[in-house]
């Protein structure tokens, strides 16, 4: 192949990387927060009966791991999968 060849190949293959999707932060944010919420009140009615009369860190102790790994495992994998077509916008 030809240098002029390569120059052409690299100067149409540039435009189409520049148009490929970015993730959206705000969006994703806003997906996120849509499953936390409700996931977060959830846990604290189903918390509040057997942490009756605990302070609020020590109901917190139990929570946030419980929190934790709801999103690392659960949460962010499937707004990132479900949620693709709405946190991915195309620049340029």
């Amino acid at each position: 192949m030809s240098t002029a060849a390569l120059g052409a190949t690299r100067a149409t293959a540039a435009p189409s990387a520049a148009a490929s999707p970015v993730l959206s932060r705000p969006r994703f944010a806003l997906l996120v927060l849509a499953v936390v919420y409700p996931l977060v009140t959830t846990l604290l009615y189903l918390l509040r009966p057997l942490t009756a009369g605990w302070s609020v860190w020590q109901q917190t102790i139990i929570l946030v791991p419980i929190m934790v790994g709801a999103m690392v495992w659960g949460v962010i994998p499937a707004v990132q999968k479900y949620g693709r077509r709405f946190i991915l916008v195309r620049r340029g």
